[in-house]
């Protein structure tokens, strides 16, 4: 009988407004295809900006308000991301228009997707739905739109939003992680022990992997 390999598990902390949260789990999932890691990952929350009215507001103007970032800086930053994101696969699509917007509903959703072993697949949409579609994540239409999209139940996503069911239970995750001295991500924590932070590049997550599985060891 043939052995199973043990999985590596993977907890990743992010926010799906994060451009280099898309940026740094596609690096890593070049690196997982390209190891043959078997693995599982485990979507934490995190929220960029958790006191964003539901209005949101304008990506710019965030940027400038949040980092002190001047509209040149901000573009060349976009383009650098744009640019990024094609070599992996993913598009990004800044727009002056394009607004931040609240992620605590989204991520109650994912927290719950991660029950029915979607978390990934729901995580995912949202990063497409918000950096591509530019849809309004802090909108429950939307959200339970992209979640009906990743093939969960659109009535179910849609009372788990209204009654608020998992909000304590994210709001809980949110304060370990920030009791372990997460303050910005991506954060990536390998084998419950070794934490990575940022988008470290798809050669830096291959030896990282490498490593664990004691491969030149």
């Amino acid at each position: 009988m043939t052995e199973q390999p043990q999985q590596l598990r993977i907890d990743i902390i992010s926010d799906v407004v994060c451009p280099w949260c898309i940026v740094g789990y596609s690096q890593l999932k070049q690196a997982l295809d390209a190891t043959g890691t078997a693995h599982e990952i485990h979507w934490h929350p995190f929220e960029l900006n958790p006191e964003m009215p539901p209005e949101g507001q304008n990506l710019g103007e965030h940027i400038a308000e949040k980092y002190g970032s001047t509209r040149e800086q901000s573009l060349e930053s976009r383009a650098r991301l744009t640019d990024i994101g094609a070599g992996l696969g993913f598009e990004f699509n800044f727009t002056d228009d394009m607004r931040m917007h609240n992620t605590f509903n989204a991520h109650q959703l994912i927290h719950w997707a991660n029950g029915q072993s979607l978390g990934t697949a729901l995580e995912q949409a949202l990063f497409s739905a918000h950096f591509t579609d530019r849809r309004d994540l802090s909108d429950i239409d939307v959200l339970v739109d992209v979640a009906q999209e990743t093939g969960l139940d659109a009535t179910e996503a849609k009372a788990v939003i209204e009654d608020q069911r998992h909000a304590e239970d994210v709001r809980k995750i949110e304060s370990f992680w920030v009791q372990q001295g997460i303050r910005g991500v991506p954060a990536v924590v390998f084998d419950r022990k070794h934490l990575v932070t940022g988008a470290q590049g798809t050669e830096t997550y291959v030896s990282i992997l490498n490593q664990l599985a004691g491969v030149g060891a």
